[in-house]
C-alpha cells in the first residue's frame, strides 16, 4: 500500500507538470474564459427568457444575457479542460507506457490523471464564478461553482477518452469543439426554444447546466441534477480508465524485431 501510495504521488506530479507545460490551454483559460462570458453578457439582449428547472418542475424567467452568459461560461470551461485533458494523455501515451514497463501500477496512473482533472476542473470553476461575479451575484455561489465544476469534470472525462480515438490534437480540438457545441447550444433557450426536450436532457453537460441555472436565480438544492452530472463524469471516467489501459498495454514485439533477434542469436 505504502508503495502504491508513493507510485500515485509521483504519477500526480508528473501529470501536473504535463499540464504547466501546455501553455496554449493556460493562455485559453486566461483569456478566452473571460472574453467569452463578457462579451456574452455585453453583446446578447436582457430580454427575458422561460427556462424550464428541473429541480423546481416549474419555468423560471431569467434575462437572457444572463443565461447565455451561463452556458457559455460552461462550454468555455467544457471546450478548455477537454483540450488540457485530450493533450496531456495524449502527448503521455509512451510515458506512460514505459511507467507501467517500469513497474508502476495502470489503476495507479490512471487515477492520478483523473486527479489532476479534478484540480484542474476546480480551479477553472472558481476562475470561471469569480469572474462572473463582476456582473451579477448567484444566489447560491458554492453551488453555482459546483455546476461549473461538474461541466468541466465530464468534458476532461471526455477529452481522456477522445485521446484513445483519435492521434491528431487537431483532431482531438475538432471534435471537443463539435460536441461541447451541440451539447451546451442545444440548451440555450435563445437558440433552442425546445431546451427541455427530452433528447436535451441526455447531453452530457445537462446536469451541469440545470444546476449552474438553479443556482443563479433559486434557494433550491438541485440534488437529482447534481447526481446526474456526477453519473456523467463517472460514466467518462470509466470509459477513460479503460481506454487508458488499452493505451499502456505492453506491445508485443514484431515480426521483424523477432526475426531480427533470431538472425542474432543464430550468427557465428
Amino acid at each position: 500500500m505504502r508503495r502504491w501510495r508513493a507510485c500515485f504521488g509521483t504519477a500526480v506530479r508528473f501529470a501536473l507538470i504535463e499540464q504547466g507545460r501546455n501553455r496554449l490551454a493556460l493562455l485559453m483559460v486566461l483569456l478566452f474564459v473571460p472574453l467569452w462570458t463578457t462579451l456574452a453578457f455585453v453583446v446578447v439582449a436582457r430580454a427575458p427568457l422561460r427556462f424550464h428547472v428541473r429541480p423546481v418542475g416549474r419555468f423560471v424567467v431569467m434575462d437572457g444575457n444572463v443565461l447565455t452568459q451561463i452556458v457559455g461560461a460552461l462550454q468555455a470551461l467544457a471546450l478548455v479542460v477537454a483540450f488540457m485533458m485530450f493533450v496531456a494523455t495524449a502527448r503521455s501515451t509512451v510515458f506512460d507506457r514505459r511507467l507501467v514497463q517500469a513497474g508502476f501500477p495502470r489503476s495507479c496512473l490512471a487515477l492520478a490523471k483523473y486527479a489532476s482533472l479534478v484540480l484542474v476542473a476546480a480551479a477553472v470553476a472558481v476562475y470561471a464564478t469569480a469572474w462572473m461575479h463582476l456582473f451579477w451575484r448567484p444566489v447560491q455561489p458554492v453551488v453555482f461553482a459546483a455546476g461549473m465544476f461538474i461541466g468541466a469534470l465530464v468534458y476532461g472525462g471526455i477529452g481522456i477518452v477522445l485521446a484513445a480515438v483519435v492521434r491528431s490534437e487537431l483532431a482531438g480540438m475538432f471534435l471537443a469543439i463539435m460536441i461541447s457545441s451541440i451539447d451546451l447550444l442545444l440548451q440555450n433557450p435563445l437558440i433552442n426554444p425546445q431546451s427541455d426536450s427530452a433528447l436535451v436532457r441526455c447531453l452530457p453537460a445537462h446536469g451541469a447546466v440545470q444546476t449552474a441555472v438553479t443556482a443563479a436565480g433559486l434557494r433550491v438544492m438541485p440534488w437529482s441534477c447534481l447526481l446526474l452530472g456526477f453519473a456523467w463524469a463517472l460514466g467518462m471516467a470509466v470509459f477513460g480508465i479503460a481506454a487508458f489501459a488499452v493505451r499502456t498495454r505492453a506491445r508485443p514485439p514484431s515480426r521483424a524485431s523477432m526475426q531480427g533477434v533470431e538472425a542474432t542469436a543464430t550468427a557465428p
